[in-house]
């Protein structure tokens, strides 16, 4: 089991080794999520956005912008 110790000023330095196999390093960015109370996985959160093209697949139709404010401004109003 690999520990940290946390800091006066609540932070900790990642093990080197948990670093490795995270494949993170300095500057990247990692998530505490909580998967219930009182315990957190650490996420390493280092895929950019350009990652999740086509994870969906190819959309059943195509949309125009026209028609997602005209469904946006819809449910807006039906909201009131």
């Amino acid at each position: 089991m690999t520990t940290a110790t946390v800091t006066s000023k609540g932070q900790i330095t990642i093990p080197a080794p948990v670093r490795a196999a995270l494949h993170v390093g300095a500057g990247d960015r990692v998530e505490f999520v909580e998967i219930e109370p009182g315990r957190y996985e650490f996420i390493a959160a280092t895929r950019a956005v350009s990652d999740l093209k086509g994870m969906f697949g190819k959309p059943a139709r195509v949309v125009s912008i026209e028609e997602m404010n005209a469904a946006v401004a819809s449910r807006g109003a039906a909201a009131r």
